[in-house]
């Protein structure tokens, strides 16, 4: 059982990402380590801090649920690809390891499908 991102084309061969839930909060943390914050301190993830304090153009992504919630907008998914690219040539900069690859894998496919988004001028949907 997992999610899957995809965009809201209606095109069954558009380009998707999937992960498993525990793959999917792994590779959110990470990023959030990324943004200077530690996802688990944030309300919704057992945390009390709120996502005011918190200052990140990734946060439609960080905090959105894994299932349900509403889809995100080609608006959201430009703003996240920028931080999400240069996120991804960070980590490659930083060195490897399975785990730290497999996230820069899983950000690149993610960037991929927000482009076609964006390209399209449809919203990302989580299933």
């Amino acid at each position: 059982m997992g999610l899957v991102l995809f965009p809201g084309d209606g095109d069954n061969n558009s380009p998707d990402i999937s992960w498993s839930y525990s793959g999917f909060a792994a590779f959110r943390r990470h990023l959030a380590e990324a943004e200077g914050f530690t996802l688990s301190d944030m309300w919704g993830f057992g945390g009390e801090r709120p996502w005011t304090e918190v200052s990140t153009t990734l946060q439609p992504l960080l905090d959105h649920p894994d299932d349900g919630g509403d889809d995100l907008s080609p608006a959201e998914c430009a703003s996240i690809l920028v931080r999400l690219e240069a996120i991804a040539d960070q980590w490659a900069r930083e060195g490897s390891g399975q785990i730290l690859q497999r996230h820069i894998e899983d950000a690149r496919q993610l960037a991929g499908v927000l482009r076609l988004c964006i390209e399209k001028d449809v919203p990302l949907l989580f299933l």
